[in-house]
């Protein structure tokens, strides 16, 4: 008896549940209560006028036949039955308001037509209200009825808001609508708006969090702060970091005002915001000292620190811009941007893409010439140590000899400015990537040294971008979201960090500061340790470390060793000549150079040994052009040490089994 009580009760349910109701059906069900609620609203109104319960409407019974079928239409065309009861806002209400009011109009003017004897005048006001009141009440008891179905039978995570300003407001009314979550608590620093309640949710203070996660086993935390400045997001993120939740955040300000996102778009915490520091305003005279108007040429276009440097670039209005890529997709898509970007802004700056390498100095020269090119950001390198001791030679002809034939063809043709995009791995290089980048930075000084030349050269020299392919960032976030390990080379290596957009523009102003021959180093800021950053993206994902105390945990960290060429720290300068630049964040380092005569001198043996594919030589030529260059034990070439294996394994063999043996 029970089973088919519980059947029958499943029955019920079904045929009434919310969820797979039609919005067809729904549609008419709303209509049909309304129809109700019309001929009411017209008897309530005679009612409270003759202030009797049955009140004498025989004589104006077709008023009440005529209210709903002229209401109904002129409902549907405000759009009271194309609204979703669970998102009804202030917006039904004022289509029920003008609905009402256009259907007492109608109304009225029936009876001033009809010329009905009789009728008060003040009814239509009585009903007008009543219509409101019923309707609207009506809609709110079913928004309801709605909600708490949907409560019962979707469980809702915990969430808690940091930040009881209108983002955060906004927020919450988004949450509740959506109805995927609980916003249990807001938290803020004010002390005037704590312990208010803003839609039925208190206001707490930061020190409460720890119980409010413990009571209402808490999931995550919403951070509703976009104009928050970054080291201030940065010390609120430190002090959530004890606490085993998720934590995400509302897009920023500049992405809100702009359009581009809304408060409901909740996005997981950016590495930036741990990373990030306040931006220094850049100054527009630098930026457009050596683009305004003039041709200018990045190499390395579509690499991550070229393709920023085009779109820093196209905001200083050039002439034209040059883009030099040898890979094709990477061109196409860094074309396929620009353009889209240029078209949007309606702007004339001419564009022109052209494939090729950097060690085609004809190519690179004719470019050149064709295209009167007055600035070059040469982007152009292969940047990935372990990738460069596995190829020395190419890492060799592109970095060092690419240099070269770009610098030798601006020089050729006239170019006014020549920047080279250095890095960090360059003072006293434990890789052959580093000590190339070095060399190429003593071509730029021994050329700078000329006299009466009409190019200035000079370098800027800064640390890890954030975003950039092979980037140890987008590589721990992968990894963390498919379930871990972790991987770091050493527990305690140590890194700079900047934002591609921030390193592109101060390289830019950097380039307007030279004078020639300059090496300008950025302010990288504080360096970060690689295994504390592991830790804090684990921990805001909401999830916990693995170790030996905590072996169940979700996700394990592990160490990987350092890789070939690889230092636990890198630094900005060679020595500690340094001299502060009119910029904040641009110093200009004094350090010692090597003749153009030396260069050219080593650049000859290192072609020779780099076609005689002689790594051994090419590693101690290095040595004796960068002194500060500390090679690794071995040579890592993947092709070299096959030819060494072959070598050795010729060397074994039999002398014998050459010779030719006749036949008896």
């Amino acid at each position: 008896m029970e089973h088919k009580y519980n059947k029958y009760m499943d029955l019920v349910h079904n045929a009434f549940d919310v969820h797979t109701t039609p919005r067809l059906v729904k549609r008419i069900i709303l209509i049909l209560v309304d129809l109700c609620i019309i001929p009411f609203a017209f008897w309530a109104a005679f009612a409270l006028r003759f202030g009797e319960w049955v009140p004498h409407t025989v004589d104006f019974w077709w008023i009440v036949i005529a209210a709903p079928l002229v209401s109904i239409p002129i409902f549907y065309a405000f759009g009271l039955y194309r609204s979703m009861l669970r998102y009804m806002g202030i917006q039904v209400g004022w289509a029920l308001v003008k609905g009402m009011a256009t259907s007492t109009l109608i109304l009225t003017a029936l009876v001033l037509f009809t010329q009905t004897q009789g009728f008060p005048r003040s009814v239509f006001i009585i009903y007008f209200s009543f219509g409101v009141l019923l309707m609207g009440g009506s809609r709110v008891l079913m928004r309801a009825y709605l909600m708490s179905v949907v409560r019962v039978h979707k469980p809702k995570d915990a969430m808690i808001i940091y930040g009881a300003g209108s983002a955060g407001v906004q927020l919450a009314t988004a949450l509740v609508n959506a109805n995927d979550s609980k916003v249990v608590a807001f938290i803020d620093d004010d002390q005037a708006i704590q312990g208010n309640l803003i839609h039925g949710i208190k206001v707490f203070s930061k020190d409460k969090l720890q119980i409010l996660i413990e009571k209402y086993s808490v999931r995550q935390i919403l951070l509703a702060m976009p104009s928050t400045r970054k080291s201030a997001r940065r010390r609120l993120l430190q002090s959530l970091d004890k606490f085993a939740v998720r934590v995400r955040t509302v897009p920023g300000m500049e992405d809100l005002v702009s359009g581009k996102s809304s408060v409901e778009e909740i996005q997981d915490v950016d590495v930036l915001d741990l990373l990030g520091r306040d931006s220094v305003p850049p100054d527009v005279s630098l930026l457009k000292a050596c683009i305004e108007n003039k041709v200018v040429m990045v190499t390395g276009a579509g690499g991550s620190i070229g393709s920023e440097l085009c779109r820093q670039i196209i905001k200083s209005n050039p002439d034209t811009l040059v883009l030099l890529e040898q890979s094709e997709y990477a061109l196409y898509q860094i074309e396929k941007n620009l353009l889209a970007r240029l078209d949007e802004h309606e702007s004339n700056i001419k564009l022109i893409s052209v494939l090729g390498s950097v060690q085609n100095k004809f190519r690179l020269s004719q470019t050149i010439k064709a295209c009167k090119v007055n600035t070059i950001y040469h982007a152009a390198a292969y940047k990935h140590v372990p990738l460069v001791e596995h190829n020395i030679i190419e890492g060799i002809r592109n970095n060092i000899f690419g240099t070269s034939y770009a610098a030798e063809a601006a020089l050729e043709n006239n170019v006014e400015t020549f920047i080279l995009i250095s890095t960090d791995k360059a003072v006293r290089p434990t890789n052959l990537m580093g000590a190339s980048k070095r060399f190429a930075e003593l071509i730029l000084q021994a050329y700078s040294r000329i006299d009466k030349i009409n190019t200035r050269f000079c370098m800027v020299r800064f640390g890890n971008v954030l975003g950039s392919s092979g980037s140890v960032v987008p590589l721990f976030r992968e990894q963390i979201l498919s379930g871990g390990p972790v991987t770091v080379t050493h527990p305690d290596i140590i890194r700079y960090f900047m934002t591609i957009p921030e390193a592109a523009q101060l390289v830019i102003q950097a380039s307007s500061l030279g004078h020639g021959g300059d090496v300008f180093v950025l302010d990288m800021g504080e360096p970060v340790k690689i295994l504390d950053l592991a830790y804090r993206m684990i921990r805001l994902m909401g999830l916990e470390v693995s170790d030996e105390q905590n072996s169940e945990a979700d996700i394990e960290i592990k160490f990987t060793g350092l890789r070939p060429g690889e230092k636990l720290y890198e630094e900005l300068l060679i020595g500690n000549n340094v001299v502060q630049t009119p910029h904040p964040r641009i110093q200009r380092a004094e350090e010692d150079s090597v003749s153009l005569e030396e260069i050219k001198d080593y650049m000859v043996r290192l072609d020779k040994a780099c076609s005689h594919y002689n790594c051994e030589l090419i590693v101690n030529l290095m040595t004796q052009v960068v002194l500060e260059y500390t090679p690794s034990k071995e040579i890592m070439d993947t092709l070299w040490f096959n030819h060494e294996h072959e070598l050795e394994q010729a060397q074994l063999r039999p002398r014998n089994d050459k010779v030719v043996k006749l036949k008896p």
